[in-house]
């Protein structure tokens, strides 16, 4: 039996849109992947396959933990911050809620601040701006008070999503204490996304049944090298002595899979591991993260 590789794929340029983006004809589109059967063919340990929350057949929670970065630091040209983007976290929050899972939202100091980009009209239209400027909003009110790490318990939670920023590539992929949380959902049997700079904690969520990053030997997507030379910030990130996401999936085995375009709204599916490419794909990881998580 064949791993059935999901590949959704949506034309738009931009996160920032009140409707949900149209697929193009024939979407979502279905590739192949030489990865394990979904679910994964068992050989062995069947706990190292399945996990042992599906060893023993038990439903997974309906409950979502969306991981926050905690970083900030100057990216674009009048010095302006990079930090969470906004609607990567809120978009997925949405999603999450509107398939009848609690969610929560950690971050690896309990700490977070926006990033300015993501706050301008172009990336935050009207009706997300609402939910983000209502300190009273289910999203903005668990938003300011983050739980850390230690305020989780990895069992109660079915899903697992990194939102990002470019501040993500610099907390991530030394986030110990979320890398453990995904560790430790990924060995019970949970799914495990990120979205466009989320993927930056991929290599250090450790399978412990291989001792190697979950992402190893899988097909990921993520924000594109040609996108961060379009926005003229490839020289920052090396600053900051931080692999690019294409390099941070080689690094740990995978097999990056790029979006037709740096803003096209792109999200793949390899067994547990769902991730998307860019803000615009926020929506449509999620919804495909929802979608893996039915079939547990």
């Amino acid at each position: 039996m064949d791993d059935i590789g999901n590949s959704y794929l949506y034309r738009e340029r931009k996160s920032g849109s009140d409707s949900h983006p149209q697929p193009t004809s024939g979407s979502p589109e279905t590739t192949i992947s030489n990865s394990p059967a979904y679910p994964p063919r068992p050989s062995g340990d069947l706990t190292r396959q399945i996990g042992h929350r599906h060893f023993l057949n038990m439903a997974p929670p309906k409950r979502a933990l969306i991981a926050v970065t905690s970083a900030h630091a100057p990216l674009y040209p009048k010095g302006q911050e990079t930090g969470l983007f906004i609607t990567e976290a809120l978009h997925p929050f949405n999603v999450f809620r509107e398939a009848g899972l609690d969610v929560d939202l950690v971050s690896e100091t309990g700490t977070y601040q926006p990033d300015w980009l993501s706050q301008q009209p172009d990336w935050l239209p009207e009706k997300d701006r609402k939910v983000w400027e209502d300190h009273s909003s289910e999203f903005r009110s668990k938003l300011d008070a983050l739980l850390k790490p230690g305020d989780i318990d990895p069992a109660k939670y079915g899903i697992f999503f990194a939102s990002a920023g470019h501040a993500s590539l610099i907390d991530y992929p030394d986030a110990k204490g979320l890398q453990s949380i995904a560790s430790k959902m990924y060995a019970d049997g949970s799914i495990v996304s990120a979205v466009c700079h989320g993927g930056a904690i991929f290599p250090g969520i450790i399978d412990p049944a291989t001792g190697k990053s979950i992402i190893a030997g899988r097909k990921v997507t993520g924000f594109t090298t040609q996108g961060e030379e379009e926005e003229g910030v490839l020289d920052t990130i090396k600053s900051w002595n931080r692999p690019t996401i294409e390099s941070s999936a080689a690094s740990a085995g995978a097999t990056y899979i790029p979006p037709p375009g740096p803003w096209d709204a792109f999200a793949y599916t390899d067994g547990r591991i769902v991730t998307g490419a860019n803000p615009a794909s926020a929506h449509v990881t999620a919804e495909a993260a929802v979608k893996a998580f039915q079939k547990l």
